[in-house]
């Protein structure tokens, strides 16, 4: 998912922002692909702009930039129509999440859960899930009311957390700031 404005970077694509001579983007698509099967990017306005990116771009299903619960129903959306049962979100500026992400989050669905979302030392990052495609209508009825906070409707659906040490560093590092994007960049030397 790159829907976001990035404001607090200066604007522009965040998930096009290059650490280390590698795009934000670039490394999360590198980080999931061995976990799932096709991808697509869920990213609004021109698609163009991702023309190097080997992923189908996806706008948002709903008008007037609802936020994050617009991309997660995309995605569930397009999932369906490839004949998928659930979908694998991650925003792309997160480049360093799990390794054995999917792994994990299906590990939950499979002890019961309807859906699984990511957390670090306790605190949830409820856009790294795994989702049902049979929320689908779940998810458009709280759009609808206006219920916007990914957390709160996983939550209240019954989602799992799925909790990732934090040592020897978040993996769940959301590159928001010029100081997150050093933090990456300081995590990258040192491995």
């Amino acid at each position: 998912m790159a829907g976001g404005l990035s404001r607090r970077l200066g604007g522009g694509d965040k998930c096009l922002l290059r650490v280390a001579e590698k795009s934000l983007l670039d490394r999360a698509i590198s980080r999931l692909a061995p976990q799932v099967g096709p991808m697509a990017l869920n990213a609004n306005d021109d698609p163009r702009r991702f023309a190097p990116c080997p992923l189908p771009v996806l706008a948002d299903c709903l008008p007037d930039r609802p936020g994050p619960l617009a991309g997660i129903l995309t995605g569930l959306i397009w999932a369906k129509n490839q004949g998928f049962e659930w979908c694998l979100t991650v925003p792309g500026d997160t480049p360093l999440f799990p390794l054995d992400l999917a792994e994990r989050l299906q590990q939950a669905v499979d002890r019961g859960a309807p859906a699984a979302i990511a957390a670090s030392n306790g605190h949830p990052h409820p856009v790294f899930g795994l989702w049902p495609v049979t929320w689908i209508m779940e998810i458009e009825k709280a759009v609808a009311e206006k219920r916007l906070g990914v957390w709160n409707l996983a939550h209240s659906l019954g989602a799992a957390e799925v909790d990732w040490p934090c040592a020897p560093f978040d993996p769940f590092l959301n590159v928001n700031t010029p100081a997150d994007v050093e933090s990456l960049e300081e995590i990258l030397r040192r491995r």
